[in-house]
């Protein structure tokens, strides 16, 4: 699959190795690509390769955000339509809206006319995406949107990292709650001192 990730930092950087260990094409969209740290991301791990936002997010089949969720409404005003592409939003806006939106997915739906929105990988750190295993079992993902088919993706996406189920938590009205259940995994690891090595994973009975 040719994922195009935006943004390189923890978590984009995260997921690009995980899915191209999996054998996933990944292209990271990127504003400079002379940075040491994205050097050493493309040359440690075949399949990855970076290019502009723009031409990233033109050949991708899979756009994944992995954005500061304030830093949005600039990037993808400048991408046009994307009524054709599957968008995975890994963005919190816990802290900091994207102008008047309620969340990243709310702005990118109204600015890109893009229904094939999903919430999903924002839900823990990103020591968890690139080991989502403890004690010899994988913990859970979560996601939340209204398409079926971006929902498929996902879960694949999830299982290829190594997550075990990918719980859906319902369609795109359930987002701002994926987005607290998040803010638990914050409060939990950084405001309660528990460290970043804690995950979640839903037990049914």
């Amino acid at each position: 699959m040719r994922i195009a990730v935006l943004g390189a930092g923890n978590v984009g950087g995260a997921l690009a190795k995980g899915w191209a260990k999996a054998g996933h094409q990944i292209t990271l969209g990127v504003r400079d690509r002379s940075n040491p740290d994205l050097q050493a991301l493309i040359n440690s791990h075949s399949g990855i390769s970076a290019t502009g936002v723009g031409m990233a997010a033109k050949s991708a089949e899979v756009i994944v955000v992995a954005l500061p969720a304030k830093a949005v409404i600039d990037v993808f005003n400048s991408l046009g339509d994307l009524s054709d592409k599957i968008i995975i939003d890994a963005t919190n806006s816990l802290f900091s809206k994207p102008g008047s939106y309620n969340h990243a997915s709310d702005a990118i739906r109204k600015i890109n006319n893009c229904s094939r929105i999903v919430k999903c990988f924002n839900t823990t750190g990103y020591e968890n995406m690139e080991n989502p295993v403890y004690q010899g079992e994988p913990i859970d993902m979560f996601m939340a949107g209204d398409d079926r088919e971006a929902k498929d993706v996902c879960s694949k996406l999830s299982a290829d990292l190594g997550f075990g189920k990918c719980h859906d938590f319902g369609g795109f009205d359930r987002i701002p709650l994926l987005e607290q259940l998040a803010m638990a995994w914050i409060n939990l690891a950084v405001m309660q001192k528990k460290g970043r090595n804690i995950a979640f994973k839903l037990l049914e009975r």
